[in-house]
């Protein structure tokens, strides 16, 4: 009897151990993988991009994860290294088995991995611009920055107000700058405006002198200038060096205020398109994204003691559309890409997205206003 009640003790005793350590038991973290040019000619994109990820990750985490699963968050710093960005999307892939990869930070690099991305079927959200990374359609591949053609529409819509029909462009030797180029002259005749000269410079450059001589000589009423290295400044500087002073387009690449500080008082009344972060201060406050702009400007210049750029936005774009997505379908990688595919009425930091099988960008021309530099600082451009 008593070794019956032992035996029944026991039992119950090793029961309530096993449920104890069951209920405790973690559940797996998610794995989400980041390819970013920390470092490197395009740091000024992915280092703001990297800490934009770690702070909103250490936030979801602190409080639990999503749906109880926290983030595990690795990031590769590729340099913009196309051949890195490579090596590191494979070993994401298949030996980490990440979720999603977020990046990479340039399109050279995106046009390199997306193809990798949709073998692997997993899902990739780059910070890149080009509109070619989602034209045509990839099932597995979205991006958040605005399409480079509505960024070319709205340079050349502030072009005809300005009573500017003859222009000179040119461009970085990037993935990007290769776009840009093609989207600039194809556009152009829509608009009445020709483009006189058309230049590609190296985008480790780091004097433009011969380069805005030869646009200078062409008499244009303005220059367009298409890129995301530092060579944004130098081509500021050198034209004014010059004495060539007509008015400077920037691309939505501009939208670092590290490109002005670099460009110093050649950088005044540049123009350029850009979402709404840079100037979130201005806006009236029934805009739908202030105060999604508002919060994330201030928790990442608190936390990092430095300015907030449109570059750490695409990241922060990314990663919150990859939480919502996961919130709604779990952890199923094919649920969570059709969540991102019919996801409507998203605010972000680049507008309101809305995306569809058609359209793995989500983003209209409306998500883009005309910025300035005035007095070193972004401001709306006033009409």
């Amino acid at each position: 009897m008593r070794r019956s009640r032992f035996f029944i003790l026991a039992m119950t005793l090793l029961l309530m151990f096993s449920l104890f350590s069951c209920a405790k038991k973690p559940k797996e973290p998610i794995k989400v993988g980041a390819i970013l040019a920390v470092t490197g000619p395009a740091s000024f994109l992915g280092a703001p991009e990297a800490k934009t990820l770690q702070m909103l990750t250490d936030e979801i985490n602190a409080k639990g994860g999503i749906n109880g699963q926290k983030i595990d968050l690795i990031i590769k710093d590729s340099g913009a290294n196309p051949e890195k960005a490579i090596s590191f999307a494979k070993q994401l892939i298949e030996e980490d088995k990440v979720l999603a990869i977020i990046g990479p930070s340039t399109s050279g690099e995106t046009m390199k991995v997306k193809n990798i991305a949709e073998k692997g079927k997993t899902i990739l959200l780059s910070c890149a611009a080009a509109e070619v990374i989602v034209n045509p359609v990839a099932k597995y591949v979205f991006k958040t920055p605005q399409k480079d053609s509505f960024a070319v529409r709205k340079i050349y819509q502030q072009m005809k107000k300005m009573g500017i029909s003859k222009i000179a462009v040119v461009v970085g030797n990037t993935g990007f700058g290769k776009a840009g180029k093609a989207q600039l002259e194809k556009i152009a005749p829509e608009y009445g405006i020709k483009v006189l000269i058309s230049e590609v410079y190296d985008k480790k450059a780091t004097d433009l002198t011969a380069v805005v001589t030869k646009l200078k000589a062409k008499n244009p009423q303005a220059v367009v200038n298409w890129s995301i290295v530092p060579a944004q400044a130098i081509v500021a500087k050198n034209m004014r060096q010059i004495g060539m002073n007509v008015p400077l387009f920037q691309s939505h690449g501009f939208g670092n205020i590290k490109y002005v500080k670099a460009a110093g008082a050649a950088a005044e009344g540049i123009i350029f398109p850009a979402g709404r972060l840079l100037v979130a201060d201005s806006l009236p406050a029934g805009n739908p994204q202030k105060a999604v702009l508002e919060k994330y400007k201030k928790d990442y210049e608190s936390k990092y003691n430095e300015a907030v750029s449109t570059f750490g936005g695409h990241a922060y774009d990314a990663f919150m559309i990859l939480v919502k997505a996961i919130r709604e379908a779990g952890t199923d990688k094919e649920k969570v890409r059709d969540a991102i595919e019919n996801m409507k009425g998203f605010v972000g930091t680049g507008g309101i997205f809305n995306f569809s099988p058609k359209d793995h960008n989500g983003l209209g021309i409306d998500s883009f206003d005309m910025l300035t530099v005035k007095n070193g600082k972004f401001t709306i451009l006033k009409q």
